[in-house]
């Protein structure tokens, strides 16, 4: 294991799983929330809203100085979305909302893409396709295999269904701080990569396009969108390394 990936104790895991838990009802209440008409702002200000009734700090707000509480973004933008008044969602979007929680001084780190309306249905199966990569990822976190067989099952399991995986975004340690070691891609070798062990902390998050794997950065030097102008989709959980497998932080 690389020596700067810092292991957690029990009693920083107690306080990781309140963030966690927060994060994870966030965006299960999102799922009640979202329809066409709301702006990306009026989705941030909700977000706020409930990180603030759990007595919690957004763990995103004014991060290297990005103005949201939460990622909002929308269709072919996969990260990083800026919270805007005048971005309306309408039937057939597809928005990205990524959260994060600091509860006494640990963080969480969750994503979800919502459908909004009706979607089509090459785009209900990007959805699909890529929740479901997030958990077969998952599925390879046990003390004792390394982190390339958690990137490779992204991989193996969405470019079968002719989408592709973005390159220049991944996955990361966390606990004390947002982003820590290790980085965690969604491509790569089975067998490679740091050895997984009991208290590390990761957050997996595929980040799948329909069209090339290519992204571009905007103007605001914030959102991150497909080259193409393709659909991408987004989801991630915080997960911690057990003794016998996995636990799923970020799971309501």
């Amino acid at each position: 294991m690389a020596s700067n990936i810092e292991l957690k104790s029990k009693e920083e895991l107690d306080k990781m799983r309140v963030a966690c838990k927060a994060t994870a009802e966030i965006l299960e209440s999102l799922k009640s929330f979202i329809k066409p008409g709301l702006s990306t702002k009026d989705i941030d200000v909700e977000v706020y809203r409930m990180i603030s009734s759990f007595k919690m700090k957004p763990a995103f707000l004014g991060y290297g100085g990005f103005p949201g509480s939460a990622c909002v973004s929308v269709n072919d933008e996969l990260v990083h979305g800026i919270p805007n008044d005048s971005r309306e969602l309408s039937s057939g979007d597809i928005v990205t909302v990524d959260v994060g929680c600091i509860y006494q001084g640990y963080y969480s780190d969750a994503a979800y893409t919502y459908p909004v309306g009706k979607i089509d249905a090459q785009t209900q199966k990007l959805l699909q396709v890529t929740e479901d990569s997030l958990y077969k990822a998952i599925e390879q976190v046990k003390p004792g295999n390394r982190l390339g067989d958690v990137s490779y099952a992204v991989q193996s399991y969405v470019e079968p269904f002719g989408f592709s995986i973005v390159r220049d975004y991944c996955g990361h340690g966390l606990g004390r701080h947002l982003h820590e070691e290790p980085s965690v891609p969604n491509y790569g070798k089975p067998g490679t990569g740091p050895r997984l062990v009991p208290g590390m902390v990761i957050a997996i998050e595929p980040m799948v396009n329909v069209g090339t794997h290519k992204v571009d950065v905007l103007s605001n030097n914030w959102t991150v969108v497909t080259r193409d102008g393709s659909m991408c989709a987004h989801f991630e959980h915080t997960v911690a390394v057990t003794e016998t497998g996995y636990e799923i932080l970020t799971k309501k």
